[in-house]
């Protein structure tokens, strides 16, 4: 195992963090670390590179048991932070440069060429950093957690402000190095990112690991549920509210005037649907079914499991 961690914790005062985490993560594989905001990815990224101490439990980095800042292990690890931390005085050259001389990277010239160039980024490469766009500086954030050819690159949401192009592109570099023998961990929002480039997701929901495995295996956890795609025209509060009250409905989210439904048991929820949409005097434009995606799965887990929490604390 590249990444293993063994009843892995982290309690801030009275509030737990990371629970029990048990973590693996294999040689070779993109795993995509998922959960929403406060679900504890940052806190355990944090603990892996031994920025953060852990409450209790064991981790373990390419072979090696992390106690803290391991300046050998770090590295053999490329990390792409969510936050930017870049010197705006240097160049792009200058900055690179200085994590080539740093990481020892042989022919660093070259190797800021290649990424640069790769990049869409060469023709600025003698510009200062603090005249580059959002989108320009994330770019650079990357190029230094790959500068260095890593055995592991832990990658915190590295899509992030990017345009659909440079997405494109991270997707690509990050295979390209999975086919080198790397082993990548990816923390992401855009779960479309996540379906097309993960081997493995694992979701964390309030500092645990509630469901791990394929992306085709995730997706099974919720099997039953489908989601209708209903447009109306018009669709009010108090329709919204009617509608999420049906024992069928997992969840709803509203797009201007269309409705997409997760549901459980299909036929008897159009039935239903279609009923309380009518009773309520909505008038239906459109009506379809599609199946369920890692977008679905993450969602209905996730609530799912808050759910659960908030049952057994009330």
């Amino acid at each position: 195992m590249v990444i293993q961690t063994e009843g892995l914790c982290k309690q801030y005062g009275q509030t737990t963090a990371v629970r029990e985490l048990n973590l693996q993560v294999q040689k070779g594989e993109v795993y995509g670390f998922l959960g929403p905001n406060g679900a504890g990815k940052t806190t355990t990224i944090l603990m892996l590179l031994g920025l953060v101490k852990p409450t209790l439990g064991k981790i373990f980095v390419l072979g090696e048991q992390v106690k803290g800042l391991e300046t050998k292990l770090r590295a053999r690890i490329g990390v792409v932070p969510e936050h930017q931390s870049l010197y705006d005085e240097m160049t792009a050259g200058e900055y690179l440069g200085l994590f080539c001389h740093l990481h020892h990277v042989q022919d660093p010239a070259n190797r800021i060429s290649e990424l640069l160039e790769y990049f869409e980024l060469l023709p600025f490469r003698n510009v200062r950093l603090g005249e580059y766009s959002h989108g320009m500086r994330q770019k650079i954030n990357i190029c230094r957690g790959f500068l260095h050819q890593p055995d592991l690159l832990i990658l915190d949401e590295p899509v992030l402000g990017l345009d659909p192009v440079s997405v494109r592109l991270v997707r690509d570099i990050i295979l390209s190095e999975k086919g080198r023998g790397t082993t990548t961990l990816i923390s992401s929002h855009m779960l479309s990112e996540i379906e097309k480039t993960a081997d493995r997701v694992g979701i964390m929901s309030e500092g645990e690991l509630v469901v791990e495995g394929s992306i085709e295996q995730v997706s099974a956890t919720i099997g039953g549920r489908s989601v209708l795609e209903v447009e109306l025209a018009q669709v009010t509060p108090a329709m919204e509210e009617k509608l999420r009250e049906l024992e069928c409905v997992i969840d709803l989210q509203k797009i201007n005037n269309k409705l997409n439904i997760q549901v459980e048991n299909l036929e008897e929820a159009r039935l239903e649907v279609s009923r309380r949409i009518s009773d309520l005097g909505g008038t239906i434009l459109g009506f379809g079914v599609k199946g369920t995606d890692l977008e679905d799965a993450f969602l209905a887990i996730t609530k799912g499991h808050i759910r659960r929490l908030k049952e057994e604390i009330g």
